[in-house]
């Protein structure tokens, strides 16, 4: 069986992927999810943590917010340490700003998920339409649902229903245009 491990900074991200995931992995596929006490522990422990995985047939990624940081230091950083471990091949993927910027891009699974009547009417404002833009995504998201996101249960509620084609930001686009070529390149069957 192949399996495909996720190293995220954070348990919000973990509930948005068990949602998400169902449709975008074939079957057969075992998910393992690592997850940290924020983006600090990730990087320190994350050595650490690829040297010890043993089991074969494995395939690793990584998912990290940038936040305020440089997208390019972090990307080289975690590629730096992944080689170091020994698993060159991993796949790093960054959210900018934040993971929120990935639903902002789909107003129409924070509609659903959340069940906010009307609220996919705001993606083709000049804000919404580029969510990579926002420098506090998860704030404009409580603001903009009236509080009624809240980190795990709404990641939850709206990773159920993010498209894996309609959605406005790029760093979203390039996390599953990763996993799809991580698919192809790894894929044998169970």
């Amino acid at each position: 069986m192949n399996t495909i491990v996720f190293f995220l900074e954070e348990p919000s991200a973990k509930a948005m992927l068990e949602g998400l995931l169902p449709r975008l992995l074939p079957s057969g596929w075992d998910v393992r999810f690592v997850i940290f006490e924020g983006k600090q522990d990730l990087e320190k422990q994350l050595p650490k943590k690829l040297k010890a995985w043993k089991k074969p047939n494995c395939s690793f990624v990584v998912l990290r917010d940038k936040d305020s940081g440089d997208c390019v230091l972090i990307r080289e950083n975690l590629i730096t340490q992944c080689s170091k471990a020994g698993k060159p091949e991993t796949l790093i993927r960054i959210a900018i700003h934040e993971l929120e910027c990935w639903f902002i891009g789909d107003l129409t699974a924070v509609e659903i998920g959340l069940e906010i009547a009307n609220l996919s009417k705001l993606q083709n404002k000049e804000k919404f339409r580029n969510p990579d833009r926002l420098a506090n995504p998860s704030q404009e998201l409580k603001r903009i649902t009236s509080n009624r996101y809240q980190k795990i249960s709404g990641s939850r509620a709206i990773g159920l229903q993010l498209s894996l084609k309609q959605n406005r930001s790029y760093s979203f686009n390039k996390f599953i245009s990763g996993i799809k070529k991580l698919l192809c390149q790894n894929y044998m069957t169970p």
